[in-house]
């Protein structure tokens, strides 16, 4: 079953990848791989979790000529605190759940499957790793890119996800991210391909 109705349309999205995470298995401690991507006027930051110090999510950014307040929006892909660690450090910024927008004092229900943040920037449902996961996908000139937070942790998954509360459910989500996307960003490790040697 293929999803490319899940990709967004448009392709002007552009991205960086401000930090490569990495855990217990091949590093010293666990960080977030936390990303940055641009849609018009819209500032992306996704998840903005653990790292040794804030210097490796605001280097990058500043490299980029950014700095915290010119971030307009945050995506959680879902409620870990190594993947969320940090998202105060962007106080202008709207935060996204699978269940709301968050900005200031204001509480805005509303669900992210389907959510347009931009013309090429689409949420869409994924849970597996825990209920809650939400996947990024940007429309880019090369492709489209989906930030899936810990429905893979890395390139090499794992395949059988130790916190996963339902096996079925986290292959069902990788499977259809698969189907819409062109490269996966995980949670704790580098992009590598969203093609038939993705572990699923």
């Amino acid at each position: 079953m293929t999803h490319h109705d899940d990709a967004p349309t448009a392709r002007t999205a552009t991205y960086t990848i401000l930090t490569t995470g990495y855990t217990l298995s091949t590093g010293p401690g666990v960080a977030a791989t936390v990303s940055y991507v641009r849609d018009g006027d819209r500032h992306v930051i996704v998840d903005p979790g653990m790292v040794a110090s804030r210097d490796r999510i605001l280097g990058p950014l500043a490299e980029l000529g950014l700095g915290p307040d010119d971030i307009t929006d945050v995506v959680l892909s879902h409620h870990h605190p190594d993947n969320t660690m940090n998202v105060g450090l962007f106080g202008r910024a709207r935060v996204h759940d699978h269940k709301a927008i968050y900005e200031n004092d204001q509480w805005t229900d509303r669900d992210a499957e389907g959510h347009e943040l931009a013309p090429s920037l689409r949420l869409i449902r994924t849970p597996g790793h825990s209920p809650e996961d939400i996947t990024l996908l940007a429309g880019t000139d090369t492709g489209v890119v989906a930030f899936v937070g810990d429905l893979w942790w890395r390139p090499n998954g794992p395949v059988e996800d130790p916190v996963a509360p339902d096996r079925t459910v986290l292959k069902d989500s990788r499977l259809r991210v698969l189907g819409a996307a062109d490269v996966i960003v995980p949670g704790h490790g580098p992009a590598f391909p969203a093609d038939d040697t993705a572990p699923i």
